[in-house]
C-alpha cells in the first residue's frame, strides 16, 4: 500500500479506516525506519485533516498544528499525538467546539495525545515561561486550517528564539546537564532510556535547537545516522512491547533486535552505544562552541573599546611541538603537518590531556584527514607520548573520546575495534569495555609512584580486558594480543613478557584471595610461580586494585583490598627466598578456648560477635575507619550438621558471609570432648546486625532440628520473586584437586541467592566431608564459593570420590 492509498483510507473512513490503515502500515513487513515514520505521520496528517474539516465549518482564524517529535515527522507506533490548535482569539465557542472533534476521536482510539489551545500570543508567552514548550514549537507543522497563521507563529517563535538564545541556551544547557544526571549514560547502560540518557533521542533534538538558535552547531558527520538508528530501536521497542515505552529493558532485547534484524541483543546495544556516543560527543562540542560564543559576546565590547575599534588579536600558547592553545581549546600549530609527522594525534592529545584541556574538533578532523600511519614498532617519542596521555588522571576520558570519536584511537591500536562499546552484561561492571579500560588506565595513573615501572603499569591498565572481542577465556587470549600490540608500540623482549604476564593474569590475585586459604603454602607458591618476579608482583597488585576500582562500588572494598594485601605479602616472601611452611593446627586463642571451654560445659553454642575495622589499603588510619564486617566466633560441640545451620540462621538474619573457617580445637588436658569452632567474617544485607542472644537462640534451634530453615528461606522467596525474564546461567561446581595439599578444593560458581550457603552446606554434609574452611565471594549478582574439604579422617579426597561430590553437588544446586 502507498502513502497516497493510507490517506485516502483514511479521509474515506474515518476513525475506523485510519485505525485499519494504521495497523497495515505497522505491520508491513516491506517498510520500517524512516519510511514508515514518515508514512505514519502523512496518514495521521490526512485522518486529523478531516477531522478539522468537518468540524471547522464556518471557522476561520484556525489551524492545527503538529509539534515536538509529531512536528518533525517522526511518529513511532506509540508515539504520542502533540497538537497545537492554533486560533486567532474569535469566536471561543467555535474553537472549543473544534477542539472537541479533534481530540475526542483520538482519544476514542487509545492514542495519547497532548494537546493545547491556544492564541500566537498566548503560545509565544508560555514559550517564554516554559523551555520544553518553546523546543516543541521549534519543530512547528502545518496540518489543516489557516496556515498563514501557522506560518506566523514559526517566524515568530524563531525570531524568539534566536533574539534570546544567549539566556536561553545556558538555561537549556543545565537542563541536559540535570536529566543527565538523572537519567545516566545511554552508552553504557544495560537497560538504557532511548530518549532521556545522555546521548539520547532528547539530547539530538536539542542539538537541533541550539543549531536553530544560529550561535552554534553540532557538528553534522553521522549525527543523523545516529539519531535514525535510536528512533529505529524505539519503533522496535514499541512493536515488541505493545507499549509506549522508551526504556530498552533487558528481557525485550533479543525481540527488539530481532524485530530490526540484528544477530542478537549484544549486537543491538553495540549499535544504540554507537549512536549514543555520537549523539553526546557532538553534544559536548556544541555546548563547548556555545560557551565560547558567548564569552566572546561579553568580551568582545570592552576590548573593542580597549583598541579603538579594532579586531582583538587570538591568543595562541604553545604546548608541544605543533601543538597549541586557543580560546580553551588544543589546537594545531599553523606549520603543524599530519601527512608528515605520524607522532602528532598522541602528541597533541597527550598535551591536551596534561593542560587538562579538550582537544578542538577542528584538529582532530585535520589529523584524522592527513596523519600517516605510525611505523611498527613506533618510535620511542609516540610510545612515551602514549604513556604520557594514560597518566594523565581524568582529563585522559575527554581527550580519548575526541580521538575516538574520529577513528583515530582504531587507527592507532586496530584491536581495540572489538572492545569498543562492547557491552559487559553484568552487573558489577558500570562501563562498556572499551571505557572500562580507560577508566583502568585513569585509576592506575593514581598508583605511578607505588611502582618502578609506571609505563607498564598504564599500558597494561589500558589493554587488561582487549581479549573480551574474542571468543574464550579473555586473559588467555588477551595475553596472546598484548604480545602483539606490546611488539608494535615498541617495547622490548622482557617488557613484552612482564605486559603479557600482567595480561593473562590480572585476575589472580584477587580471585586468590578472596577464594582460596592464604594460610596453605600450595596457594602462595602457586601464585608466586605464575608471577615469577618482584617486580611484575608489584605491578599486578597495582593493577589489580586500578580494575577493581574501575569496574564499579561493588568490585573493591577495604575488606578485598585487605587480603589481597595481606597475598602480595606472603607472595614477596616466597619469591625473596622464604619458602612457607606447612600450617600446623594453631592452638587456640584464649578467647577461642573461653567459648570452647563454655560450649563443653553447657553442651550447647556459644558465639561472640566483634566488630572488626582497618583502612583502606595504602591510606594511613583516620578517626573514622572502614568497618570490615564483623567476625563472628562460635563453638560448638562436635555433632553433625553444623556448617548448614550456621550458614542458614545467618541467611534468615540477612547476613552476608565473608570468609568463613571451621575446624576442631584441642581442649586443655582433663576435659572430655570435642568442640568445633567456627571463625566467620560476616556484614549485614542492610540495617544492624541482629543480637548475639538472638543469633545463639535461632542456632540451638536449628541444630536441634526445631527451626525450619529451609521452610523460612523458601517463605523469603516466594515473598520476593525474581524478576521476570532474568534468567540465570545454571550452576557449576568444580575440583581444583592442586590448589592445596591438605584438603581437597571444591568451587562453587551460582547465581547469589539467600540461603545458597546453606543449601551448599547441607549438601557437602549429606555427602559425608568435612569442611575445613570456606571462602566466599560476591561479584554481583554471582557468587563464588571456594570449599577446603577432607574426609572424616582430616585427608584430601581421592580423585573419582572428589568428582562424585561435586557432581552431587551440582546437581543439587540445579535441583
Amino acid at each position: 500500500m502507498t502513502s497516497t492509498d493510507v490517506s485516502t483510507d483514511a479521509e474515506d473512513s474515518g476513525p475506523s479506516g485510519y485505525a485499519a490503515a494504521r495497523l497495515r502500515l505497522l505491520t508491513e513487513g516491506t517498510r520500517s525506519g524512516p519510511p514508515r515514520r514518515a508514512a505514519l505521520a502523512r496518514l495521521t496528517d490526512a485522518w486529523l485533516s478531516g477531522l478539522f474539516a468537518a468540524g471547522a465549518e464556518g471557522a476561520r482564524g484556525v489551524s492545527l498544528v503538529a509539534v515536538g517529535g509529531y512536528g518533525r515527522g517522526e511518529l513511532s507506533p506509540r508515539s504520542d499525538l502533540d497538537l497545537l490548535l492554533l486560533h486567532d482569539g474569535g469566536d471561543s465557542g467555535a474553537v472549543a467546539a473544534l477542539a472537541d472533534r479533534v481530540w475526542y476521536p483520538v482519544w476514542d482510539l487509545g492514542l495519547a495525545l497532548d494537546h493545547s489551545v491556544r492564541t500566537p500570543a498566548e503560545a509565544r508567552r508560555t514559550a517564554a515561561d516554559d523551555l520544553k514548550v518553546q523546543l516543541g514549537l521549534l519543530d512547528a507543522r502545518h496540518v489543516a486550517g489557516d496556515a498563514s497563521l501557522t506560518a506566523g507563529l514559526r517566524t515568530a517563535v524563531l525570531a524568539d528564539w534566536r533574539n534570546q538564545a544567549s539566556r536561553r541556551l545556558p538555561e537549556l544547557q543545565e537542563l541536559a546537564a540535570e536529566r543527565a544526571e538523572r537519567q545516566g549514560e545511554l552508552q553504557y547502560l544495560l537497560e538504557p532510556d532511548l530518549k532521556e540518557a545522555r546521548g539520547g533521542l532528547r539530547d539530538a533534538t536539542i542539538l537541533r535547537a541550539v543549531a536553530a538558535s544560529w550561535l552554534a552547531d553540532a557538528p553534522r558527520e553521522g549525527l543523523d545516522d545516529a539519531r535514525r538508528r535510536l528512533l529505529d530501536a524505539r519503533d522496535a521497542l514499541h512493536l515488541a512491547t505493545g507499549r509506549a515505552t522508551d526504556r530498552l529493558a533487558l528481557q525485550e532485547q533479543d525481540q527488539v533486535a530481532a524485530e530490526l534484524g540484528l544477530l542478537d541483543a549484544d549486537t543491538l546495544l553495540r549499535q544504540v552505544y554507537e549512536a549514543a556516543r555520537v549523539i553526546a560527543y557532538a553534544g559536548d562540542v556544541t555546548w563547548r562552541e556555545v560557551g565560547r560564543v558567548l564569552r566572546a559576546r561579553a568580551v568582545r565590547p570592552r576590548l573593542r573599546a580597549l583598541m579603538g575599534g579594532g579586531r582583538p588579536a587570538v591568543e595562541r600558547s604553545p604546548l608541544a611541538e605543533g601543538v597549541v592553545e586557543q580560546d580553551g581549546e588544543v589546537v594545531l600549530a599553523r606549520a603543524a603537518r599530519p601527512d608528515r609527522d605520524p607522532v602528532l594525534p598522541l602528541r597533541a592529545a597527550a598535551a591536551a590531556a596534561q593542560a587538562g584541556l579538550p582537544l578542538s574538533l577542528h584538529a582532530v578532523r585535520r589529523m584524522a584527514a592527513g596523519v600517516r600511519p605510525l611505523p611498527a614498532p613506533w618510535p620511542a617519542e609516540a610510545r612515551e607520548q602514549l604513556v604520557t596521555l594514560l597518566g594523565s588522571g581524568r582529563p585522559t576520558v575527554e581527550v580519548w573520546e575526541a580521538l575516538e570519536a574520529e577513528g583515530l584511537i582504531t587507527r592507532l591500536l586496530p584491536d581495540w575495534e572489538r572492545v569498543r562499546c562492547r557491552p559487559q552484561r553484568n552487573a558489577v561492571h558500570v562501563w562498556t569495555v572499551d571505557r572500562h579500560l580507560i577508566e583502568t588506565a585513569v585509576r592506575a595513573s593514581g598508583f605511578t609512584r607505588r611502582v618502578h615501572r609506571p609505563d607498564l603499569l598504564l599500558v597494561a591498565a589500558l589493554l587488561h580486558d582487549i581479549g573480551k572481542g574474542w571468543p574464550g577465556d579473555h586473559s588467555a587470549a588477551g595475553e596472546i594480543i598484548v604480545r602483539d600490540v606490546a611488539a608494535r608500540i615498541g617495547f622490548d623482549r622482557a617488557d613484552v613478557a612482564v605486559l603479557a604476564t600482567l595480561v593473562r593474569h590480572h585476575l589472580l590475585l584477587v580471585e586468590t584471595a578472596t577464594r582460596r586459604d592464604l594460610e596453605d603454602p600450595a596457594t602462595v607458591r602457586a601464585v608466586a610461580d605464575a608471577v615469577g618476579s618482584q617486580g611484575t608482583l608489584e605491578l599486578l597488585h597495582a593493577l589489580t586494585e586500578a580494575d577493581a576500582l574501575a569496574t564499579g562500588p561493588a568490585a573493591w572494598s577495604s575488606w578485598r583490598a585487605s587480603l589481597v594485601t595481606d597475598l602480595v605479602a606472603r607472595v614477596a616472601a616466597v619469591l625473596a627466598g622464604d619458602a612457607p611452611e606447612e600450617p600446623a593446627d594453631a592452638a587456640p586463642t584464649a578467647e577461642q578456648e573461653r567459648l570452647a571451654l563454655e560450649a563443653v560445659a553447657t553442651g550447647s553454642p556459644v558465639l561472640a560477635l566483634r566488630a572488626q575495622t582497618e583502612p583502606p589499603a595504602g591510606e594511613p588510619p583516620s578517626g573514622d575507619p572502614e568497618p570490615l564486617g564483623v567476625e563472628l566466633l562460635i563453638a560448638v560441640p562436635d555433632q553433625p550438621g553444623v556448617l548448614p545451620a550456621v550458614s542458614g540462621v545467618l541467611a534468615t538474619h540477612r547476613l552476608t558471609v565473608r570468609t568463613a573457617e571451621l575446624r576442631a580445637i584441642e581442649l586443655p588436658d582433663g576435659v572430655e570432648g570435642t568442640v568445633l569452632l567456627l571463625n566467620w567474617r560476616v556484614a549485614a544485607q542492610y540495617g544492624s546486625l541482629p543480637q548475639a542472644a538472638r543469633l545463639r537462640a535461632d542456632l540451638v534451634r536449628a541444630l536441634d532440628g526445631s527451626l525450619d530453615i529451609a521452610g523460612r528461606l523458601a517463605e523469603r522467596d516466594a515473598a520476593h520473586p525474581r524478576r521476570r525474564g532474568v534468567v540465570a546461567p545454571p550452576p557449576r561446581v568444580s575440583v581444583h584437586p592442586a590448589a592445596s595439599r591438605q584438603a581437597t578444593v571444591i568451587e562453587v560458581r551460582a547465581q547469589d541467592a539467600p540461603g545458597l550457603l546453606f543449601r551448599i552446606g547441607r549438601a557437602l554434609e549429606d555427602a559425608g566431608v568435612r569442611v575445613r574452611s570456606a571462602h566466599a565471594g560476591t561479584l554481583g549478582a554471582n557468587a563464588v564459593d571456594a570449599f577446603y574439604v577432607t574426609g572424616p579422617e582430616g585427608a584430601p579426597l581421592p580423585g573419582e570420590e572428589a568428582v562424585s561430590v561435586a557432581r552431587k553437588l551440582e546437581e543439587t544446586l540445579r535441583g
